[in-house]
């Protein structure tokens, strides 16, 4: 970590510890770009998704080539991208098109809808820009380019495994990590937590959660050490046995009115925070 007004021994302490990335360990750049009034309508959200600890835990710096995972809608974007484009790079993972088309089916017939996600590489840079961020590059998961291959510092799965794990491309998502990151890079994991105990057919990601267990499996048969873990982003009112999976709970509200004060309550979702390093 580059926090210079932080004894070195401390932090190698707290990281030692695996415990949650504390507020005051946050850096000044970091701050700022949470701070940006370009998140006003975002952070209603960091009460439950911490980015500022998350990524303090990840040790992800200014300097850093960061590839974001299935960037969606653009919350973690919108931090990442102003926060490393001017020192580091910026860069985003999407879903090959087949993927897609299992996700949306009949849908994606539709050319307007079908556009989004054929035409992200051209769409994404000009919605990175208005974030406050370059984009430094893209690839399709199972398809990453080779000129991007050992250039990151960081690749960060913020809820995005649930999908691969549903379509059996979880060894996808841990080979092009791998395959991506420098020597002593690090993958960032955070993913709706399923019960240690959870039946397998609950946990296949169907229904957005799965089992810690399962993803620590993964990642360290693909090459990866576990060298951190973090509570930053659990939530334990959350029992993970919602009708409508991870999508009854805020934000997405998927039942509507149905119990709506209760699912409110409980707030968003149960979620593991695992640091993976591959060897140097």
């Amino acid at each position: 970590m580059k926090l210079d007004w932080i004894a070195g021994t401390t932090i190698a302490v707290i990281m030692a510890m695996n415990v949650p990335a504390l507020s005051w360990a946050q850096s000044a750049p970091l701050t700022a770009v949470l701070e940006n009034p370009r998140r006003d309508d975002d952070r209603a959200r960091d009460i439950y998704r911490n980015p500022g600890e998350t990524l303090t835990f990840f040790e992800v710096e200014p300097d850093h080539v960061v590839i974001e995972a299935l960037p969606g809608g653009g919350w973690y974007s919108r931090i990442l991208a102003p926060y490393v484009s001017a020192e580091g790079g910026y860069m985003g993972i999407t879903y090959p098109m087949d993927v897609y088309e299992r996700i949306f089916g009949a849908r994606m017939d539709n050319p307007g809808f079908r556009a989004r996600f054929a035409d992200w590489e051209n769409a994404f840079p000009s919605q990175v820009e208005q974030w406050g961020g370059v984009l430094n590059g893209t690839a399709r998961f199972g398809a990453v380019p080779a000129g991007m291959e050992g250039r990151v510092d960081r690749v960060l799965y913020i809820r995005a495994l649930h999908n691969m794990a549903r379509f059996d491309m979880i060894d996808t998502a841990v080979n092009d990590a791998h395959a991506l990151l420098k020597p002593g890079g690090i993958v960032g994991v955070v993913q709706h937590r399923a019960p240690a105990d959870e039946v397998d057919d609950q946990a296949t990601g169907s229904r957005g959660y799965l089992r810690e267990a399962d993803v620590i499996a993964a990642f360290e048969a693909g090459g990866f050490e576990l060298v951190g873990k973090s509570e930053v982003n659990a939530n334990p009112d959350d029992p993970a046995d919602h009708r409508s999976g991870v999508w009854t709970l805020p934000p997405t509200l998927a039942l509507g009115d149905d119990n709506r004060e209760a699912y409110l309550a409980i707030g968003e979702t149960d979620r593991m925070t695992l640091k993976f390093r591959k060897p140097e």
